[in-house]
């Protein structure tokens, strides 16, 4: 019985830490409170304190699991250079502005992590990190330290451009804004074919 209670407690957490991920990029941080979270897990509010000390807990938990899922599906795409490109090309793609619960959690919550408490901020910091210098490595021959500013110039870009793409109520505008989006960063990152 024990190893089923096991089990039943790390599958619950992770339903809760999957529903607080896409509510939190649709709803905002601030805007979800715990009853709507456990509602969105399937479960009773009193079970959020059998798996969370508090909702920062959870925040900085989601924040965490978001960019390990994150990293996770960048380590599927092609190595290199070329594998960089798939990522630019999808993350500034009309697929991804449109889907905000299933979306970044940089472009959906930036703004609200960087109010958040110093444990949210040091797990989204680590997180993202990671994401970076997944990236800068695939630069090839660049020097570690200038790749991985380079790459964080145009994660920037990237996240301002699907933030403002999903701001924009005039739809061939937002469009067009992804668009640039993708030629600049294929410009930045040195990509074989990137428009001059």
């Amino acid at each position: 019985m024990a190893r089923y209670d096991k089990d039943h407690k790390r599958l619950s957490r992770e339903r809760i830490i999957e529903a607080a991920g896409r509510r939190f990029k649709i709803d905002g941080i601030d805007g979800s409170g715990v009853a709507v979270l456990m509602k969105d897990a399937g479960l009773t509010n009193g079970a959020f304190y059998g798996h969370f000390e508090s909702k920062d807990d959870l925040v900085s938990t989601t924040v965490g699991e978001e960019l390990r899922a994150q990293r996770e599906l960048l380590a599927g795409l092609e190595p290199g250079l070329a594998g960089f490109e798939q990522f630019i090309r999808a993350y500034l793609s009309v697929e991804h502005r449109d889907d905000l619960a299933g979306g970044c959690p940089s472009a959906a919550l930036l703004d609200e992590i960087g109010r958040c408490t110093d444990r949210t901020r040091q797990s989204y910091s680590d997180g993202i990190v990671a994401i970076i210098d997944d990236l800068a490595a695939r630069l090839g021959g660049a020097e570690p330290d200038a790749a991985r500013v380079t790459v964080l110039g145009v994660f920037a870009s990237m996240v301002g451009s699907i933030q403002l793409s999903r701001a924009l109520t005039d739809r061939e505008l937002a469009d067009a804004v992804l668009a640039q989006g993708v030629r600049n960063a294929l410009i930045l990152i040195g990509a074989a074919g990137a428009p001059r």
